[in-house]
């Protein structure tokens, strides 16, 4: 089965000609005259520092598939998609590593392709394909069909079913628009930024100018001064005084890196590229001055709230789809990722709330102890809860003196 699709899925490869061919706009000039694709965006700083901070904060916490069944829920460990998702999407991946592509796909061309290959029915592998060699063709009916380019340059068709499709924000619904198009002004004006200023530090951050004199050079003067002005302010001798004769004069004719504001500049296009890729400025080390611990700590949570927690919804949501039947979600399957792996390093933060939940009865000791990987224990699965909040029998009277209603509560200890 694998080897029919071989030349789709081999490693790494270079195709100028079908990049051009399929993402035509892709590889246009910005004004600022920098070409922006998906690698060169990657190399501006701001780019690669918002890119990475998602793609982290997606991949590093568990993404798992649960069973729920009246009001039980259950890893669901037997069922063929819990291991892709959570460790072993294909033969060359961690789950990691394979959730890091997706979202470098999705931030970067607006959309991930994944085929499924399915053997007797059952998901086996999940295989990452290059946004750049798939072609999206929507059929009168609404149907989808999938052209993939493999390193032979051949084009294979599959059919929907055979394709897992997450799209990033859609203008005609069936395809992601390219956010690094949509940005590309701002990547491009960060792109020239950065090599006006690289250009400016290679000449030793002097300005550049011209060397004027009396009177007329030939041809040969012309070549003799030329490079007698450069091997005196290049290389060893940059920096050095330069003595002028013959009433030469040296005319300044363009602004140095204080006058043209380089710094401002760049630390304008870093918050814009952060804006278009909806990242807090703080997120990729842009700090304020003015900025306290509190005002710090609520754009952390800020960033969880509007920045990840979409990306975990769309992901969730199109796994659930795309990877599981309708009778798997019928019987209650879902996929969902667990947030709280994020708090792994505010210790003091994580105990506070597993305190407040356990003591509410939302959770038991042993479920406290399954998050911090411990074994449970005798007696831990009971739901405890203070006792002036303690539930009555059912039918009887509460505490508060009203009726209860009627809800059995979880098996707690007897009130002393």
């Amino acid at each position: 089965m694998r080897g029919i699709f071989s030349s789709l899925f081999s490693p790494a490869r270079k195709n100028v000609a079908f990049q051009e061919e399929f993402w035509p706009d892709f590889i246009r000039r910005a004004r600022s005259g920098q070409v922006v694709t998906h690698e060169t965006a990657l190399q501006t700083m701001a780019v690669l520092a918002c890119v990475r901070v998602l793609s982290n904060g997606v991949a590093q916490v568990p993404f798992k598939l649960f069973q729920k069944s009246g009001d039980e829920r259950k890893e669901a460990t037997g069922h063929p998609v819990f291991d892709l998702l959570h460790r072993r999407p294909n033969e060359w991946q961690t789950s990691f590593e394979y959730r890091e592509t997706i979202m470098l796909h999705l931030l970067l061309a607006g959309n991930h392709y994944s085929f499924k290959n399915v053997v007797n029915r059952k998901l086996m592998e999940l295989i990452p394909l290059e946004p750049g060699n798939v072609t999206v063709k929507r059929e009168v009916s609404g149907r989808l069909r999938y052209l993939v380019q493999g390193a032979d340059g051949k084009q294979e068709e599959f059919p929907q079913e055979a394709i897992w499709h997450i799209r990033g924000p859609s203008w005609n619904s069936w395809l992601g628009m390219d956010a690094v198009k949509l940005a590309r002004e701002a990547i491009g004006l960060s792109l020239a930024t950065e090599a006006a200023h690289a250009d400016l530090h290679a000449n030793g951050a002097w300005a550049s100018g011209t060397y004027s004199v009396d009177g007329t050079l030939d041809e040969e003067q012309h070549k003799k001064l030329e490079a007698w002005i450069k091997k005196s302010i290049s290389g060893p001798n940059r920096g050095a005084p330069l003595v002028l004769d013959h009433a030469a004069k040296w005319l300044q004719q363009s602004m140095s890196g204080v006058d043209a504001q380089h710094l401002e500049t760049r630390r304008f296009q870093v918050e814009e590229v952060a804006r278009g890729l909806g990242v807090i400025p703080m997120m990729i080390g842009v700090t304020e001055k003015t900025a306290t611990y509190a005002s710090a700590e609520q754009m952390f949570i800020a960033h969880v709230v509007h920045g990840l927690a979409p990306h975990y919804e769309r992901i969730e949501q199109s796994a659930d789809v795309n990877l599981l039947t309708k009778e798997d979600r019928q019987a209650g399957f879902y996929t969902k990722f667990n947030a709280d792996g994020l708090m792994r390093g505010a210790a003091k933060d994580r105990a506070e709330f597993l305190w407040k939940i356990w003591s509410m009865g939302a959770i038991n000791s042993n479920e406290v102890r399954e998050l911090l990987d411990r074994n449970p224990y005798d007696e831990g699965s009971i739901y405890r809860v203070p006792s002036n909040t303690m539930a009555v029998e059912k039918g009887s009277k509460s505490l508060s003196g009203g009726e209860d209603p009627g809800v059995e509560p979880p098996r707690r200890p007897s009130p002393n």
